[in-house]
């Protein structure tokens, strides 16, 4: 950026409290080890670290943080905007990048991720029912992402043609678990003798996706 110093922060909030910041291109220690392929610098929120935040702020003369990350990274940020009445070196400018699968940063209508993972499990899912075209009676149900935020679970059940998603947002009950049930037993007596079910992976922590598995594989067998 014309007239500024761009400075990288590797592995989060705890990075900079570490004094973990090169400029970019800058050789330095090995950011924190994830999978091949992969970036998961740490969740740590900033909280605790207070007073190392601020000492390296002063130190390499930070003016500003640009965040990028998902709810954690928004989370943080709010936490940084409370240490500002006791540190003032945290009285500089906050701006987040949203950027998570999830797509749930408030404020925010569309995050970094979120396409391509929406893409992704709507292609699956058409390769899925592709794939059992020729067979009947059969129920696909499938886990999703997002934590808490049903976005993925409920646009992918919209672009995928799904049967019931489950999504933590809505509440739902082993009463819908049965209506939903009894919809595809129904469906079975026509023409398309296929289901597509999707659940978020958080939406409920009883009705798990092996529970679900298993009570659509118990009532199938009539």
């Amino acid at each position: 950026i014309h007239g500024h110093r761009m400075l990288a922060v590797h592995d989060g909030f705890e990075g900079l409290a570490h004094g973990k910041v090169r400029s970019p291109g800058e050789r330095g220690p090995p950011p924190h080890q994830a999978q091949p392929g992969r970036f998961h610098p740490p969740r740590t929120l900033p909280k605790k670290y207070f007073e190392e935040i601020g000492a390296n702020i002063s130190n390499f003369g930070i003016h500003g943080l640009i965040i990028i990350g998902g709810f954690e990274a928004f989370t943080g940020s709010l936490e940084l905007m409370e240490g500002r009445t006791k540190y003032e070196e945290l009285c500089i400018p906050l701006c987040i990048i949203p950027a998570t699968v999830s797509n749930n940063v408030p404020g925010s209508d569309f995050s970094i991720g979120a396409d391509t993972a929406l893409n992704t499990i709507t292609t699956t899912c058409d390769r899925i029912k592709q794939s059992a075209a020729g067979t009947k009676r059969r129920v696909f149900i499938i886990e999703t992402m997002g934590g808490f935020c049903g976005y993925l679970a409920t646009m992918a059940g919209l672009a995928g043609g799904a049967d019931a998603a489950y999504i933590y947002e809505d509440h739902f009950n082993i009463h819908d678990l049965q209506v939903n049930v009894e919809h595809l037993t129904e469906k079975m007596k026509t023409t398309v003798k296929r289901g597509l079910i999707l659940r978020n992976e958080r939406c409920n922590e009883n009705y798990t996706t092996d529970f679900i598995y298993n009570l659509y594989s118990e009532e199938g067998k009539g």
